[in-house]
């Protein structure tokens, strides 16, 4: 099962790279700058919170869906 889910999150990770701007803002975080998005793996209840730049893409967390709601947070720049 693990692998499964290395290899759910890696290809969720492609896809957040290839298009970045086509997942919905985090809901809540339309104020932030840059914009917060969020993208769900398909298989596993995982959210991928990140940001998008210029010349990348700033992973601020791979989390349960379910659990510990936005404990990642702090980790935005302010």
């Amino acid at each position: 099962m693990g692998d499964e889910f290395i290899s759910e999150i890696s290809a969720s990770l492609d896809r957040v790279s290839d298009a970045p701007e086509s997942y919905p803002a985090w809901p809540g975080t339309r104020a932030e700058r840059p914009l917060i998005r969020k993208a769900s793996t398909q298989r596993f209840a995982y959210v991928i919170a990140f940001e998008k730049y210029e010349h990348h893409v700033l992973v601020l967390a791979i989390a349960h869906a379910k659990r510990r709601p936005l404990y990642w947070f702090t980790r935005t720049n302010p």
